[in-house]
């Protein structure tokens, strides 16, 4: 049976480490807000670029330049570029490891193809680097503040790749926030690009060709792409880690309850036994 004083160390031990986890939930609730608001603004945006894209596609159909752009040419995926978003920190959950085992089952599920990584967060990095994969490039310390710049540069890299034939496709995976409670992750493909379908039947009248403004939103289509991207990842980031230690503070609770409850029956049993033994000593003197 352990002592009084190694339960108290051991209660003392907990409660610092409760105080730890509950200072980093207010520091994650406090960024998640933040984050979230960003992400919030940036989907709008999205999915206007996304129509506009369609709208002008739609015009341009009928002009050859259009099938003739090359961050538009369709190939066999042999060699795929993949671009995996993880964080650069732990105590979040499952959040990295979710999306290492989903790189690990993209690689596993395309044995043919060849499989390059270009690594945004430190977690990832760590993980694909000990295990000697194909590596184009590494990024750390771009989640803390996300800066458009940063995600464009990574974009870019990706988009003279394929347009130099280097490679055959780029997917992105990464933690959508969807709740403070869930995230999802999304494996998606953004080179090449998919046309979405006309938005809508407006009849607009172009200043300039519609082909060259459908070859200028392309490039800024994969860049808001990238960049949404790393937003929707620092928000799930967040959450998921102020879920954990949420959970973590309870669970530290829990436990310093059923320490005290110990420590009070061992006490109450070390007291009893010390009033047997004067009793005891007692009677024997009489």
């Amino acid at each position: 049976m352990p002592s009084l004083i190694d339960i108290r160390r051991r209660i003392r031990s907990v409660k610092n480490t409760q105080q730890i986890t509950k200072a980093m939930k207010m520091v994650s609730a406090a960024k998640l807000r933040r984050a979230q608001d960003r992400v919030i603004s940036s989907r709008p945006y999205g999915a206007l670029l996304r129509k506009v894209l369609g709208n002008v596609a739609a015009a341009a159909a009928n002009d050859e330049r259009t099938s003739g752009h090359p961050l538009l040419a369709q190939r066999p995926e042999q060699r795929i570029l993949l671009v995996l978003i993880t964080g650069d920190k732990g105590l979040a959950g499952a959040f990295n490891s979710n999306l290492i085992k989903g790189a690990q089952a993209f690689m596993t599920e395309r044995p043919d193809a060849s499989v390059q990584l270009e690594l945004i967060g430190r977690k990832g990095r760590d993980f694909f680097r000990k295990r000697s994969a194909s590596i184009s490039g590494e990024h750390v310390n771009l989640a803390a503040k996300v800066i458009f710049d940063d995600t464009a540069a990574i974009a870019r890299k990706a988009m003279e790749l394929y347009c130099n034939d280097e490679i055959d496709a780029v997917w992105l995976l990464y933690n959508e926030f969807k709740s403070v409670v869930a995230q999802k992750v999304v494996l998606s493909r953004v080179l090449p690009i998919q046309l979405p379908e006309q938005a809508s039947t407006v009849d607009y009248i172009f200043e300039q060709p519609p082909a060259e403004m459908l070859a200028a939103l392309l490039p800024r289509y994969i860049e808001m792409e990238f960049y949404r991207a790393l937003l929707e990842s620092a928000a799930a980031e967040h959450a998921a880690r102020m879920t954990a230690m949420e959970a973590a503070t309870s669970n530290a609770g829990d436990m310093i309850e059923k320490l005290t409850l110990y420590m009070n029956r061992v006490r109450q049993a070390s007291i009893t036994k010390e009033i047997i033994e004067v009793v005891s000593g007692a009677a024997a003197a009489e």
